[in-house]
C-alpha cells in the first residue's frame, strides 16, 4: 500500500532541500579534496561536445602532464536533474595518480526532459573518444562517476551503452561505452522509491518531485516514461563493471534503490561491488572504506 501523500509544505521543503543538498554536496567535496587544481595538470574549460549546442553542453578537461594514454575518469554531478555545475570536479588526487579528469555539464530537466540527459552525457563521451588523441587520452579506459542523480546517469551509460535510440548528434562513430562505472546512491526505479523511503523521507510520485520534472510528469502517470529512464531497465550481461555505494539512511534516494541495480546486475552476470554505508546519509560518508573501495575498483579496471 502507498504510504500517504505527505503536507504539500513539508514535500516542497524537502524537495528543496534534496537540490540543495546535491549542490552542495559537490562544492563542499570541491573545496575539502582540491582547493585548486595541482601543479603540472593543464586545464581545458568550457569545451563544448556539441557543436553550436545549448550552454550546458560543455565540458572541463583536466589532463596532467605525465605520459600518454591516460586513463579517465568522468564526473558527471549531482543536484536532482535541475541544478549542480561541471565547475567543482571533486576527483583532484586522482588526478595527482596518473589519471585525467572530465566533468560534464549537461542539460537539466527545465531546459528539457529525459532523454535528453542521457543523450548529452553519453555524446560527450564520445566527443572525449573521438579527440582521446589530442588529449593523450586512452579511449579504452574510461570511466563514469557520479552521484545522486550523477549516479543515476553513469549506472545509465553503464547499462545503456548499447542503446542506440540515444546516440544522437556527432561523432556517431565511435562508442559512448565507459570501461568501469562508480554510481554514489543514483535512483533505478523511480515506480519503487516510495515504498521504499525512510518514513521522513521525499516524496518522489509527487508531479512537482525530481523524478516527475525529470521525466515530463507525475512518474505514476507516465510508467512507460519512467521505464525508458530507469538504468535497471537496460542491464544485460555484457554491462560495464559496477561499484555501488549507499548508505542505509539515505533520507532523498532509497537505500533499496542501489539493492535492486546490484541485484539486477548479479543476475545478469554483470561484475559488481556493492557496500552499504551503515548509518550513512545523502552522502558526506565518513566511512574510509569508500574511498579505500574506489580507489581500488578503478585502479582494477582502469590500470590493470
Amino acid at each position: 500500500m502507498r504510504k500517504p501523500m505527505m503536507p504539500i509544505v513539508f514535500t516542497l521543503v524537502l524537495i528543496l532541500f534534496f537540490v540543495a543538498a546535491t549542490s552542495v554536496l559537490t562544492q563542499r567535496q570541491g573545496s575539502a579534496e582540491a582547493p585548486k587544481v595541482p601543479e603540472g595538470v593543464t586545464v581545458y574549460r568550457d569545451v563544448a561536445y556539441v557543436t553550436d549546442g545549448h550552454e550546458r553542453q560543455k565540458l572541463d578537461l583536466y589532463v596532467p602532464d605525465t605520459e600518454e594514454n591516460l586513463p579517465l575518469i568522468i564526473w558527471v554531478h549531482g543536484g536532482a536533474w535541475r541544478g549542480g555545475d561541471k565547475t567543482h570536479y571533486v576527483r583532484m588526487e586522482y588526478l595527482k595518480a596518473g589519471y585525467a579528469g572530465a566533468s560534464i555539464n549537461y542539460r537539466l530537466s527545465q531546459h528539457a526532459v529525459f532523454p535528453a540527459q542521457i543523450e548529452d552525457v553519453k555524446a560527450a563521451v564520445r566527443w572525449l573518444r573521438m579527440n582521446a588523441e589530442t588529449y593523450r587520452l586512452d579511449p579504452n579506459r574510461f570511466a563514469a562517476w557520479g552521484s545522486s542523480a550523477g549516479g543515476h546517469l553513469v549506472a545509465m551509460l553503464g547499462t545503456a551503452g548499447d542503446v542506440a535510440e540515444f546516440e544522437v548528434g556527432e561523432n556517431l562513430k565511435v562508442s559512448s561505452r565507459v570501461q568501469a562505472v562508480v554510481d554514489y546512491f543514483g535512483p533505478t526505479d523511480f515506480l519503487q522509491m516510495d515504498a521504499q523511503s525512510l518514513p521522513d523521507g521525499l516524496v518522489h510520485d509527487t508531479p512537482d518531485s525530481p523524478e516527475s520534472q525529470l521525466v515530463g510528469g507525475p512518474i505514476q502517470e507516465h510508467q512507460d516514461r519512467v521505464a525508458k529512464a530507469n538504468p535497471i531497465t537496460y542491464v544485460s550481461k555484457d554491462d560495464s563493471p559496477f561499484l555501488i555505494i549507499h548508505g542505509d539512511k539515505d533520507k532523498l534516494v532509497p537505500y533499496q534503490q542501489s539493492v535492486l541495480l546490484k541485484e539486477s546486475l548479479e543476475e545478469a552476470g554483470v561484475p559488481v561491488t556493492f557496500y552499504k554505508v551503515e548509518g550513512g546519509g545523502h552522502g558526506w560518508f565518513r566511512d574510509p572504506k569508500v574511498p579505500e573501495l574506489t580507489k581500488s575498483f578503478l585502479e582494477q579496471h582502469l590500470k590493470p
